[in-house]
């Protein structure tokens, strides 16, 4: 704590993954939300090529303007200088960035930044590969620092969807029809020579029938997710999907209402709790909930609690709180479903750091369900403090 006696926490945000937009919009809204009287908050970026640098604390610059999305290059806090590192023990090379009154606000990429030394607690704000997928949650377990949020194993294994998947089918909680693409598994393009098991695959995949939905396995906020509806349209889509990750994950097209529920933790040792759950409304014209539908398209959004008869509803949430459990998860989550027009409902995907920009809605659904996101943030940083470090 500080003089104060506030809790000081690090909102870490930006990184070097394709949501960097994304990730600079949530911490800009918890930079907004969070309780000052309670908390003195650090605003540390990582830009797009890993450097970690203290933003200014000002929300507004990490919104979106217009069609602008903001960066943590962009709000960079004015008037630094790189010089060489001083900390003991650093390595040969490497660099920091020391604000005007000599406080360290940077370190090279791959450096623990020593500011870490004096803070509470770390809120890694960070979506996709080295943020969500337990990277940098390693690295706070190996400096011993407190964070919120899930650790490096339901970090790792919920940001790969075929591992997310496997281990939800092991403990019988139902999930689509999918096929994953490896790099070996499938030619360039159209006409390629293919293997025994590329053609196995490529059986595997007209199973699914058309359309298909095309992903990066290891992506978010739908960067790189399109829709295939014949083999040609779908060799694009692999390609599409392959400038983010080399493994792909092609998936039957569901028909029924997407539907999210909002996740906490449980309170000394108590199950899960889950919002009421919302169902996502594509009104401006995009075939499905892409990037644009989700943080650019006003017309887009979100029905509070979800249209669907009360014991989907009930099923739902049963539902999310076994997801979370199922993958070890700890601190917050957001699961997403299909409710079939048969009645079905069917897991998407758990989401270990959610979006948690103004134009999210892990926060509205937990608003609608009666918990403000002030509480929601106090919430998670008390269990970040609580939990025991090491092996739990």
């Amino acid at each position: 704590m500080n003089g104060q006696g506030k809790i000081r926490v690090a909102v870490v945000f930006g990184g070097r993954g394709p949501e960097h937009p994304v990730s600079c919009m949530g911490g800009g809204n918890i930079l907004a939300a969070i309780d000052r009287t309670k908390y003195e908050v650090v605003p540390i970026g990582i830009t797009a090529d890993g450097h970690w640098v203290q933003v200014a604390d000002e929300p507004d610059r990490l919104a979106i303007e217009g069609d602008v999305l903001p960066s943590v290059a962009a709000a960079a806090v004015p008037g630094t200088q790189v010089v060489p590192w001083s900390a003991v023990g650093a390595p040969a090379g490497a660099e920091a960035v020391l604000a005007e009154g000599g406080g360290l606000v940077a370190s090279a990429p791959a450096h623990i930044p020593q500011l870490f030394g004096d803070v509470d607690v770390v809120w890694p704000v960070l979506h996709g590969p080295y943020g969500e997928d337990g990277t940098i949650q390693g690295l706070l377990e190996m400096a011993g620092v407190p964070y919120v949020g899930a650790g490096v194993l339901a970090s790792a294994v919920s940001m790969d969807k075929e591992y997310m998947n496997l281990i939800f089918k092991s403990k019988g909680l139902p999930v689509g029809p999918y096929v994953v693409v490896h790099e070996r598994d499938w030619p360039a393009g159209p006409g390629g020579q293919m293997s025994v098991e590329a053609k196995r695959v490529q059986d595997d995949i007209a199973q699914l029938g058309w359309p298909l939905f095309v992903k990066p396995a290891r992506g978010g906020s739908s960067i790189g997710t399109s829709k295939a509806t014949d083999i040609g349209e779908l060799h694009e889509a692999i390609a599409l999907a392959r400038a983010y990750d080399p493994k792909v994950l092609v998936e039957a097209a569901i028909d029924g209402a997407e539907v999210e529920v909002s996740v906490l933790q449980g309170i000394d040792g108590a199950p899960p709790d889950t919002s009421l759950p919302g169902q996502l409304l594509v009104d401006g014209g995009e075939e499905f909930w892409d990037f644009e539908a989700k943080y650019l398209d006003s017309a887009s959004g979100m029905a509070i609690p979800a249209p669907i008869p009360d014991g989907a509803i009930a099923e739902i949430r049963r539902l999310a709180a076994a997801a979370f459990e199922a993958v070890s998860c700890e601190g917050l989550a957001r699961v997403d479903f299909f409710y079939t027009s048969d009645g079905q409902v069917l897991i998407n995907e758990i989401n270990t750091m959610p979006g948690l920009s103004p134009a999210s809605y892990f926060q509205k659904m937990w608003e609608a369900t009666g918990v403000p996101f002030a509480e929601v943030i106090d919430r998670l940083i008390r269990a970040a403090l609580s939990r025991r470090p090491g092996l739990r």
